[in-house]
């Protein structure tokens, strides 16, 4: 999972512009609790507001469902927004070394504004990171913000829902050294990553019939079991 470009961000807010309609968006965050056996020793470090042991998936999310930045292994115990702050990626954007795209006008002839990235009201709110409106009896145009906004963040968590259906092992306890559940986790966005990337298969078949003698897919033989 490479570090973000300049050029990968702009063309990830544009399609967040065309698809989800939220202009100089990035991407969403949010995090997601990977449920465990309680680690030895641990105490009460990894048990979350679930009643679970946990740790915690971190990641910022393309609007196609792709992960651009992660941060995986915080304690269960603690919130999305703290877990942001002490986190490489939140280091980094508050540091202003991310690679965040110059301020750009949304409207023609406006003012330059920031390029943002979008989560819910667990994360601070901050010139790079838009939050909802707190609260109720907002006015309207508030009302409309904050609806516009959950439209571009829920693509972080229908991107969790997507990874759990692909890989069924986040739909239930994982029973391996925390270390482990890091390498399977990390293993698992990539692999979402290369099952969504742009024609990823049909470049490989067109690789394919141009050298017959190295095909790209390979038959795997049989190795038991029923299926």
């Amino acid at each position: 999972m490479p570090q973000p470009t300049k050029d990968i961000l702009i063309s990830c807010a544009e399609k967040f512009e065309s698809i989800w309609n939220f202009p100089n968006c990035v991407a969403a965050i949010d995090g997601k609790h990977i449920t465990i056996q309680a680690p030895a020793g641990s105490g009460s470090l990894s048990f979350n507001y679930k009643k679970t042991f946990s740790i915690v998936l971190l990641a910022m999310v393309d609007p196609e469902y792709r992960f651009i930045a992660v941060d995986v292994g915080g304690y269960g115990k603690n919130s999305d927004g703290g877990l942001f702050n002490n986190s490489r990626m939140g280091k980094a954007l508050q540091n202003n070394t991310f690679g965040m795209p110059e301020d750009r006008p949304i409207t023609e002839n406006g003012k330059p504004l920031p390029f943002v990235i979008v989560g819910d009201e667990a994360f601070p709110s901050k010139t790079y990171l838009m939050r909802p409106y707190p609260g109720r009896g907002l006015s309207e145009d508030k009302k409309i913000f904050n609806y516009r906004l959950s439209r571009a963040r829920r693509v972080s968590e229908n991107a969790f829902g997507i990874l759990c259906q692909k890989f069924r092992v986040f739909l239930n306890k994982i029973q391996v050294h925390p270390n482990n559940v890091d390498k399977i986790v990390l293993s698992s966005l990539c692999l979402n990553n290369f099952l969504r990337s742009d024609n990823v298969f049909l470049n490989a078949l067109d690789e394919e019939n141009s050298e017959k003698e190295r095909p790209i897919f390979i038959n795997l033989p049989h190795i038991g079991g029923k299926y």
